[in-house]
């Protein structure tokens, strides 16, 4: 199994019906490898629902999409106890929560104590309900996504919410010639209509077994660790990285180098990957966030002031 071939295989049946954002597809698969979820912040209509369907026949996994609202409650997502009265019992019915891949579209649109209960789900790959743990689906991913600019009747996530999330990704408008192909392609159903599995998912339940294997030598840790420091110290930044992010970042790294055929990461992995671990984990100072300057940037100012390890 060359984790780099099945790569482009999943890569090569994503684009039949979800056109370009090539880095965006490799981040989302180093997100499912790394075991983790990804939120994805962009305006509506820019295909992420699209994506996330995409993904899911791609790799013959079940998909739920759960469309949020204020309105919702927990037992909404991820199921409850109704009771039965031929057997006199009460009997658990799952919610959306438990497939594979499952699309949280506009979670910051409904309430806080709603958005709480895919906590254990993202942390622990499990619910629980009147004290018994259901196990979800393996492998189960979660995308999520949020509209940045709209703010009327939303919920912005916490700080603990946010940190759940591997990756927070962006797709911006693509180029003249992939909008070209969007705007005459036919409907998003016909589409993913013709996609076929090309990966099972006990391939991907390899694949995240083997990122354990992928060798981090000492000087990319202590290089990670710089970082970590340097996130600290920025005059820009509030609150910087946690070890939980750090973590991350050298998960990441060794799903990102699995998926290229390398078997141990590289610092230009971490370099990649840094800006979309952690964007989303920065805090800025208040009188800075009217600058010029986002998260991203600053990160990026970052890694060129850090030496790299040779």
């Amino acid at each position: 199994m060359n984790p780099a071939d099945i790569l482009k295989r999943i890569e090569e049946s994503i684009h039949k019906a979800f056109f370009g954002y090539q880095e965006v597809i490799r981040l989302l698969l180093t997100c499912l490898i790394a075991e983790g979820h990804v939120l994805i912040e962009d305006i509506p209509g820019m295909g992420k629902s699209l994506l996330a369907q995409a993904l899911a026949k791609t790799l013959g996994g079940t998909f739920q999409r759960i469309q949020f609202t204020s309105d919702m409650l927990p037992a909404d997502i991820i199921g409850t106890n109704i009771w039965n009265p031929k057997t006199r019992e009460f009997e658990f019915h799952p919610g959306p929560i438990f497939a594979n891949v499952v699309l949280a579209d506009e979670l910051n649109r409904t309430n806080p104590k709603t958005q709480s209960a895919l906590l254990e789900a993202m942390s622990d790959g499990q619910v629980s309900i009147d004290r018994k743990i259901y196990p979800l689906p393996k492998p189960f991913f979660l995308v999520a996504t949020q509209n940045p600019l709209e703010f009327y009747g939303t919920f912005p996530l916490p700080e603990s919410q946010k940190d759940r999330f591997l990756m927070t990704v962006h797709l911006g408008y693509p180029s003249p010639e992939i909008e070209y192909q969007i705007i005459l392609s036919p409907h998003p159903a016909d589409l993913l209509s013709v996609l076929e599995p090309v990966v099972d998912l006990k391939t991907i339940l390899e694949l995240q077994k083997m990122k354990y294997s992928v060798h981090v030598h000492k000087d990319i840790a202590k290089y990670v660790l710089r970082l970590l420091k340097a996130t600290r110290e920025h005059p820009a930044i509030r609150l910087g990285v946690s070890p939980r992010g750090g973590k991350y970042l050298i998960t990441a790294g060794r799903a990102f180098a699995l998926l290229h055929g390398r078997s141990y990461v590289i610092p230009e992995d971490i370099k990649t990957l840094c800006p979309w671990v952690w964007g989303h984990r920065l805090v800025l100072n208040p009188t800075l966030e009217q600058s010029q300057q986002d998260e991203k940037s600053i990160l990026n100012d970052i890694l060129s002031s850090v030496p790299v390890p040779q």
